[in-house]
C-alpha cells in the first residue's frame, strides 16, 4: 500500500467541508444588514446632534428675562414720599453798613436769644460822616433860631407900622426856609445815627446759628448781593416739611390730617407732624401738589436742610394699586412703561401711571393687571413683540419665585 493519501478522499473532504451557495447568500445578506444599520445609526445620531444644536442655537438667541408679579398694595394704605425738612424761621444776616469785622461774638451751633449780638464792626467813614452831619445841623439850627428872632422882631414893627408887610413877610419865609434846612439835617443825622448802629449785628430773633463767614479783619461792604451772609440764624423749635404730592393722591391730603416722619439718622424713631397748608396747584412739571407740614422738635434732633421720608394714611389714590419693583418700570418720552409678557413669551410694552414712589418699589394705579408678568430690569431696546425665555417670577419685595 503507498503512504501518501487518496487523491480522491481529500477532494471530497474538501468538497464536503467547503460552504454551501445558500450559507454563502445568507451571510452576504447579513452583512449588508449590519452596513445599513450602521449606516442608519449614524445617520440618525448625526440627525440629532443637529436638532440639539439647533434648539440650542435657537434658546442662545431669545433674551432671557426675569420677570415679577404685580402684588396689591393693601395694607395700611400707607403713602411714603420724600420730604424736604426746613427751620420755621431761617435769617440769613447781611451787613447794612460798610466797614472791617471787629469782634464776632457767636459761632455755628450757638443758641442765641432775641437782639444778642453777633458781631461788631468798625465803620471809620460812618463816624466821620455823622460828625460833619451833626456840625452841619448845629450850624441850620443856628441860623434857624437867627431867623427865628428877626422874624418875631418885624412882626413886631409891623405892628408899629415901622416895616412894611413885605419886608415881615420876608423874614417870615427865611425862618420857614432855615427851619427846613434845620429839619433836613437833622433828618441826616438820624440815618447816619443808623448807620453807625448797623455796626453790631442782632439775632433777630432766638434759635441756633447754622452758619458764621465773619472772620477779623473783613472787609464788608453792604448789598454785596454776592458776598456770603455774615451769619445764619435758624428757629429750629418747629420745622417745617416740605413734600410734593402726587396729583393722584392729592384729594386725599389736606389741611389737619396727621403724618410721620423718620430721617436716616434715627433709623428706629417716628416725629409726628401735621399737615398745615396745600399750595392747591399741580406743578407742571413733577405733576405733583406741594404742602406743608409742621412738627415740633424739642430736642432739636431734626434739622435744617434734612431728607425725610413722610408717611400719609391714605388709601391706593384709585385705580388698583399695584406695587412693582422701580427697577421693572420703563421711562420714555411718553411717559413711564412696562414690558409684559405673554404665555408664548411674546413682549407688550403698557404705558402706567404712577400713584407713589418710594424708590425701591412703586405703586401703578392705571395701566396694569393683577395677573400680569412685567419684565424686571428690561432692557432699553425692549419693543412690543419680541420673543423672550422667561426666567423666573418674583414678588415685588425680591423674592424670586417660578414663572406661571
Amino acid at each position: 500500500m503507498s503512504d501518501q493519501p487518496d487523491m480522491k478522499s481529500l477532494s471530497a473532504q474538501a468538497e464536503a467541508a467547503a460552504p454551501s451557495p445558500g450559507t454563502m447568500k445568507k451571510l452576504g445578506i447579513g452583512a449588508a444588514a449590519i452596513a445599513i444599520a450602521v449606516v442608519a445609526f449614524g445617520t440618525a445620531s448625526r440627525m440629532n446632534a443637529n436638532h440639539a444644536l439647533d434648539r440650542t442655537a435657537a434658546d442662545t438667541a431669545l433674551p432671557s428675562v426675569a420677570v415679577v408679579r404685580p402684588k396689591a398694595g393693601g395694607d395700611g394704605g400707607a403713602l411714603v414720599l420724600p420730604g424736604n425738612v426746613q427751620a420755621f424761621n431761617s435769617a440769613a444776616i447781611y451787613a447794612r453798613t460798610n466797614g472791617y469785622v471787629r469782634r464776632w461774638l457767636a459761632d455755628i451751633g450757638d443758641h442765641v436769644r432775641t437782639g444778642q449780638t453777633l458781631a461788631i464792626l468798625d465803620a471809620p467813614e460812618v463816624d466821620q460822616q455823622l460828625a460833619q452831619a451833626q456840625a452841619d445841623y448845629q450850624t441850620a439850627l443856628a441860623n434857624r433860631n437867627l431867623a427865628a428872632s428877626t422874624a418875631k422882631r418885624w412882626s413886631t414893627m409891623l405892628a408899629k407900622d415901622a416895616v412894611s408887610r413885605q419886608e415881615a413877610d420876608e423874614k417870615s419865609g427865611d425862618l420857614a426856609a432855615k427851619s427846613a434846612l434845620a429839619n433836613a439835617s437833622l433828618a441826616n443825622v438820624r440815618r447816619l445815627q443808623a448807620l453807625q448802629g448797623f455796626t453790631r449785628l442782632h439775632a433777630p430773633f432766638a434759635g441756633v446759628v447754622t452758619s458764621r463767614a465773619a472772620q477779623i479783619g473783613q472787609l464788608v461792604i453792604a448789598g454785596n448781593a454776592a458776598a456770603q451772609p455774615l451769619f445764619t440764624i435758624s428757629d429750629i423749635g418747629r420745622m417745617r416739611i416740605y413734600v410734593r404730592v402726587p396729583q393722584g393722591y392729592s384729594a386725599q391730603v389736606h389741611p389737619g390730617m396727621a403724618a410721620t416722619l423718620t430721617v436716616p439718622e434715627y433709623p428706629q424713631r417716628s416725629f409726628p407732624a401735621t399737615l398745615v397748608r396745600s399750595a392747591q396747584a399741580v406743578d407742571a412739571q413733577s405733576g405733583a401738589v406741594l404742602v406743608e407740614l409742621r412738627a415740633a422738635n424739642p430736642d432739636g434732633a431734626l434739622k435744617p436742610g434734612a431728607y425725610a421720608q413722610v408717611a400719609f394714611h391714605v388709601g391706593t389714590g384709585g385705580g388698583n394699586g399695584l406695587t412693582l419693583p422701580g427697577s421693572a418700570i420703563l421711562y420714555g418720552n411718553d411717559g413711564p412703561s412696562v414690558a409684559v409678557v405673554d404665555r408664548g413669551g411674546h413682549v407688550r410694552v403698557k404705558p402706567v401711571t404712577i400713584a407713589s414712589d418710594a424708590g425701591r418699589t412703586v405703586v401703578i394705579s392705571r395701566g396694569l393687571a393683577a395677573d400680569d408678568m412685567v419684565v424686571d430690569s428690561p432692557p432699553d431696546a425692549i419693543h412690543s413683540g419680541d420673543q423672550v425665555r422667561v426666567q423666573s417670577a418674583a414678588a415685588p419685595d425680591g423674592k424670586s419665585g417660578h414663572a406661571g
